[in-house]
């Protein structure tokens, strides 16, 4: 079962049926992902065949880590094409988050 922790605190959890793989990164299911964890980032980028994302700080400890995760609200319709799935609100996650 797929899981995304910080310094030990469960952050997204998924069966792996459930989760996607895409350039090297696990998408979690919304519903997996603990959104008190999560605050939205201003971060600007749009994926030339993903669309428009919204970057997240990821709670670790006390202070907010900037940009250790990411969605696709409302991917282009390139992103279901290539990846055969729906992606909008799936969540990956990067640096300091340890995905196992």
């Amino acid at each position: 079962m797929p899981t995304a922790t910080i310094n030990g605190v469960v952050v997204a959890e998924a069966d792996e049926a459930d989760v996607l793989h895409i350039e090297g990164n696990v998408y979690f299911p919304p519903a997996s992902v603990n959104r008190d964890l999560l605050k939205d980032s201003p971060t600007p980028y749009t994926c030339p065949w993903k669309g428009e994302c919204q970057y997240f700080f990821v709670k670790s400890g006390d202070e907010w880590l900037q940009d250790r995760a990411w969605t696709y609200p409302h991917p282009f319709p390139t992103a279901e094409q290539r990846v055969g799935k729906d992606i909008a609100g799936y969540v990956a996650f990067w640096k300091e988050v340890q995905v196992s």
